[in-house]
């Protein structure tokens, strides 16, 4: 087994201006042992790049996600995250996420399906009346989500311009300070703050106000686990997925076949939607490392306890040693047990709930427009965590 300190790698891989999967990856994955990588800060670590390994980081509990919290984590950014669930480990992580499990269930999601579909003819009428050229992401990929996660979380649609701005900086690897990081932090948990106070004034049937009942009848979370558990909910339910709408539509028309084979068989949307998160690499690079909390050998390399891992979905998700033909796009591929939304106890809560949108999202789209097509520069996001495109103009 591998144990020597290699000299670190310059990491993230991929770039901003595209969804191509760096060639790095590719190389990587093919070599013995993991690689050593270095961030733009924070300490070095090992980059898990094939299936298997991922998900043994991932799923078993001798990596630690708490363990960052007295370490120099690797990241992208000079500021980092201090708490939420997501910096959790098991019993506070389950503890948290029990709470608001119930309103992401596969049931509940298919509940809320036919409000979805409608409110998803209502955008692309509105799309439709602008006519073309029309920005996808601004009228569709956007608005879509964040009114589904407003409305079940309880915050107001029409403060989408003030909370963009923090939920931007909070998902941004920019040559933001660590005070400035901090700042933007603030300015949305004081925002959130303020919601909670108007919901225990005037509970509401959504999930905030049952998250309060927990906090002040049962005192199941402290106030500020509840603030950040409402700032997680908003960020996490609403980018991850206004991304993947413009990137899922990209990808299809880079692949004409699959495209028209999609049009021609409607019914193929659900494994579409499952291939094209495995095929689509979303992230800039990974994050959330692992800290090993002993001695463990993962993919022939010895990672010593305290050592942080990262895990690159991305390029697990091209392991030609668990997809057949890894970088082919094949919207009927069977037995698609992706990585796109994680695995173990981090696995994403509203898995159910992004895969209901972008369903919904992806086959109105391709049923109301059978000539969709780009009219324009797509112009991308850059700095972020996640790829996608922040202008994409459509014609029809």
């Amino acid at each position: 087994m591998a144990t020597a300190d290699l000299t670190p790698l310059v990491y993230p891989f991929n770039t901003s201006g595209g969804l191509q999967l760096a060639e790095e990856y590719e190389r990587v994955r093919d070599q013995p042992g993991l690689l050593r990588v270095r961030m733009p800060y924070g300490e070095p670590a090992w980059l898990v790049t094939r299936y298997a390994d991922a998900r043994l980081v991932l799923g078993d509990q001798r990596f630690s996600r708490a363990a960052a919290a007295a370490r120099d984590e690797p990241r992208q950014s000079e500021g980092r995250a201090d708490g939420g669930i997501l910096s959790m480990d098991p019993p506070d992580h389950t503890r948290l996420r029990s709470l608001v499990a119930g309103a992401f269930t596969a049931r509940r999601a298919e509940k809320l399906r036919p409000q979805v579909r409608e409110l998803t003819a209502s955008l692309l009428d509105d799309l439709e009346a602008a006519g073309p050229p029309a920005d996808l992401v601004d009228r569709f990929a956007l608005p879509l989500p964040v009114a589904v996660i407003c409305r079940l979380l309880g915050v107001p649609t029409q403060d989408r311009p003030r909370f963009r701005v923090w939920s931007d900086a909070a998902l941004s690897t920019s040559s933001l300070t660590a005070a400035e990081f901090k700042a933007n932090r603030e300015e949305l948990r004081a925002y959130m703050a303020g919601l909670i106070e108007l919901h225990r004034q005037e509970p509401r049937d959504d999930l905030m106000t049952t998250l309060i009942e927990a906090r002040d009848g049962g005192d199941r979370l402290s106030e500020v686990e509840l603030i950040d558990l409402c700032v997680a909910v908003l960020v996490a339910g609403h980018e991850t997925t206004a991304s993947q709408i413009p990137n899922f539509v990209l990808t299809l028309l880079d692949h004409p076949d699959q495209l028209a084979r999609l049009r021609a068989r409607p019914e193929l949307v659900p494994d579409a939607v499952e291939e094209l998160l495995r095929f689509v690499p979303l992230g800039s690079g990974a994050a959330a490392p692992r800290y090993a909390t002993e001695d463990i050998e993962v993919g022939g390399t010895l990672v010593r306890a305290g050592t942080p891992v990262l895990v690159a979905a991305g390029a697990a998700n091209r392991d030609a040693l668990r997809f057949t033909a890894p970088g082919v796009l094949d919207i009927a591929r069977a037995g698609n047990q992706h990585l796109g939304f994680g695995h173990g106890v981090h696995h994403c809560l509203g898995a159910s709930l992004a895969r209901m949108e972008l369903q919904e999202a992806l086959g109105a789209l391709l049923a109301r427009f059978p000539g969709l097509r780009l009219a324009g520069d797509v112009t991308w996001k850059s700095e972020m965590l996640v790829r996608g495109p922040r202008v994409m103009p459509v014609a029809w």
